[in-house]
């Protein structure tokens, strides 16, 4: 009798992870006797033309259009397999943002795949049961290894060379330890600021009636989506912290986004204290090695709960029963690679694709969500304290950065051993230098922009492309030595504040992006917090989530400064900005002031922002947008076309037009935009009343348009929603 014929082989439907939008997959490959076990999300070695590639399994079929002996097999099955919803979620990026697959499908990487990152292994100490013995007998020991003994009774298992490999072998030849080579994680170092506490306390009326519905459709595993509109100071971490509880408590997970990696730490620390190691942290200031575990962690199901910026969207957790999104308005959930994805808009689709409950929280919610969700109001501080009063003052007349009633203001607060934040959104010594004799500004050689003044290193620098030089001597084109300085930023107003008030006894603390790692930046927090008394300035992350009690005084300068920029948006910001830095000011016993120091004291976001009146601010904005058909009543695409020449830019921003040309909506440009970077750059945007029929026009002109102009050596890129 003969043997039955071979079962044929699956087909694996493969899309290799390349960066160029003319090679579009998936493709087909006859898997291997030994790679049966390949699924939807795997990670495999491929041969792809001349070169091997990485690519990940999108489906798996029975058979395949070209014939078996004609499909290659792929070399190898890598570890880091992808769960299949983030495939899936991958294929929709890349639709919504008019992207490709392969570039959607990198961003759902586990960190440091494509490097070939692997756990780490190390010799590990463990106590054993003579060792324990020995150690309450008072057997004879050094000093040196009882106290080993000690920390491995108290602390468990510990990393050999961390403790001493010598002393350890002596301890394992007399039975008292043991050790083996094992997985090590490689904990994330946490900067936490503040002592977080693992005790819940009591929630406030508001605090029961926020939670109530988002508990009730976590318990129905509806898909529900729901804005916390509180004010500063409000109790909406205790909120989510509860709702967690609540997940964890059904046995599903959780992700709680954070807008950027400055706020992570505290954030993290509240969770970290109340949940402990169930709890994992996803952000670019880890090493690629504490990033890799965090993610194994987190896919292998031993971490239910994700912390971190807009990319811990991806987290690899199974059943997802709450997305968190804290501090909504803000505009870094925006990605600026391709695909340009907002982490706001892809942790709704998430959501409902895990059927979890979506909590957006703000105490200056976006107009968008004002009108897309049911709000959760949080109308008053835990503590009942009334918020700060707001006092707007006219730097008309004035030409220094500091208004007298300022300087008032922290002279006082230096008297009563008092603090005070002060907000600048503008790094650097001075905006820009010319020349006095012929007018002349230093400009970057890369970009179409002014070089910032930065007086400590002695440097101008372009914030745009990171383009360095030394402070001019002397004008290139005049030979003048009268150099001006224009306008003020934090290290500016940093060296007035300590020329007016001093620093003995009371010390300035500067958090900027030149001032501020991410460890620095943390010991800069810690240090104004443990303080007695001083003044924190900074950039708009002084605004953002900190919580120090005992500050009395808050002054934002330059308050107008956003409402200059050509952006609908320019209000929505101006108004956040202030509202923000106005509630890390009055939370102690003692109450706070907060000044507003601005050329426009008659403009609507600061009017409203001084009564604290989002709801008037929203409604407003909306009637606006409205009447301009502005999101969310039409959605924004905009085409950026660059290239060296500008005839280029210009050309392939025109053939991108004349592709939309059928559309219904407008379609406006092409414009150029300023040079960046060394490349002319020109802009084609749609406002679309359909967004689905806009977006899906625009994909196919730009994949119409884009390979011809990068054979030329232009590029496109497309921005769905731009910020």
């Amino acid at each position: 009798m003969s043997d039955p014929s071979p079962q044929p082989r699956k087909i694996a439907r493969v899309q290799p992870l390349t960066r160029t939008r003319a090679v579009r997959g998936p493709f087909d490959y006859r898997l291997g006797l030994d790679q049966e076990a390949v699924e939807v999300g795997s990670l495999l070695r491929i041969p792809f033309g001349r070169q091997r590639s990485l690519g990940v399994v999108v489906e798996l079929a029975d058979r395949s259009e070209l014939a078996p002996e004609r499909l290659a097999e792929p070399e190898a099955v890598l570890p880091g397999s992808i769960p299949p919803d983030l495939v899936e979620l991958a294929s929709w990026m890349a639709r919504e943002y008019c992207s490709t697959p392969a570039r959607a499908l990198t961003l759902t990487l586990g960190p440091g795949t494509a490097e070939g990152a692997r756990a780490k292994r190390a010799l590990v100490a463990e106590l054993t049961a003579a060792g324990a013995v020995a150690l309450r007998d008072g057997a004879t020991l050094t000093d040196g290894q009882r106290a080993v003994l000690q920390r491995l009774a108290a602390e468990g298992p510990g990393v050999a060379a961390e403790l001493g490999t010598d002393r350890l072998r002596r301890l394992e030849t007399r039975g008292l330890v043991g050790l083996e080579l094992r997985v090590v994680r490689r904990r994330p170092v946490h900067h936490a600021v503040g002592v977080a506490s693992a005790e819940p306390p009591p929630l406030t009326g508001a605090q029961q009636s926020a939670l109530a519905p988002v508990l009730r459709a976590m318990g129905q595993r509806r898909s529900d989506r729901y804005l916390l509109h509180g004010v500063t100071g409000s109790g909406k971490t205790e909120v989510y912290l509860r709702a967690v509880e609540t997940a964890l408590a059904a046995g599903r997970c959780a992700i709680v986004l954070v807008p950027e990696i400055a706020l992570t730490p505290q954030v993290l620390g509240r969770f970290e204290a109340r949940f402990g190691d169930v709890v994992a942290v996803l952000h670019s200031g880890l090493s690629l090695g504490e990033r890799h575990d965090e993610w194994a962690r987190l896919r292998a199901g031993q971490a239910r709960v994700c912390v971190g910026p807009r990319s811990a969207v991806f987290a690899p957790l199974r059943d997802i029963g709450l997305i968190v999104v804290d501090e909504e308005h803000e505009s870094s959930y925006k990605h600026e690679g391709d695909p340009r994805y907002d982490a706001r808009h892809v942790a709704m689709q998430r959501a409902q694709r895990h059927r979890a409950v979506l909590v957006f929280g703000s105490a200056t919610p976006r107009p968008e969500s004002m009108l897309a969700m049911p709000r959760l109001r949080l109308p008053e501080r835990v503590d009942r304290r009334a918020l700060p009063a707001v006092e707007v003052l006219d730097m008309r007349g004035h030409h220094q950065p500091l208004h007298p009633e300022t300087r008032m203001a922290l002279a006082d607060v230096r008297r009563a051993n008092g603090k005070a934040i002060l907000l600048l959104n503008r790094r650097g010594w001075s905006n820009f230098l010319s020349c006095r004799a012929c007018g002349e500004v230093w400009m970057c050689p890369n970009c179409e922009v002014a070089l910032v003044l930065h007086r400590h290193g002695a440097f101008v620098a372009c914030h745009h492309c990171g383009h360095r030089e030394g402070v001019p001597a002397r004008c290139n084109r005049c030979g003048s030595v009268s150099l001006a300085r224009h306008g003020a930023g934090t290290e500016r107003i940093e060296h007035e504040l300590r020329a007016a008030l001093g620093q003995e006894g009371f010390p300035i603390f500067r958090l900027d992006a030149d001032s501020a790692g991410l460890e620095r930046r943390a010991q800069t927090l810690k240090g104004f917090g443990a303080a007695r008394s001083g003044v924190l300035v900074g950039t708009q992350m002084v605004a953002k989530g900190h919580d120090f009690p005992d500050v009395s005084l808050g002054v934002v300068l330059d308050a107008d400064q956003t409402l200059r920029f050509p952006d609908f948006r320019a209000e929505e910001r101006t108004f956040a900005l202030v509202t923000q830095l106005a509630g890390r000011t009055g939370r102690g016993a003692d109450g706070g002031r907060v000044l507003v120091q601005t050329l426009a004291p008659d403009a609507r976001a600061i009017a409203f922002a001084t009564r604290h009146d989002s709801d008037g601010f929203v409604a407003d904005e909306l009637t606006r947008r409205r009447a301009l058909g502005y999101p969310p009543f039409a959605s924004l695409i905009r085409v950026v076309c660059s290239a060296e020449s500008e005839p280029l830019a210009q050309s392939t921003a025109a053939a991108i037009a004349a592709e939309l040309a059928a559309l219904a909506d407008p379609v406006l440009g092409p414009a150029a935009l300023f040079r960046l970077r060394g490349r002319a750059r020109s802009q084609v945007v749609v406002k679309a009343a359909d967004r689905a029929a806009a977006i899906e026009a625009v994909g196919a002109a730009v994949d119409k348009v884009a390979p011809g102009a990068a054979r030329q050596g232009a590029s496109v890129s497309v921005d769905v929603d731009p910020q």
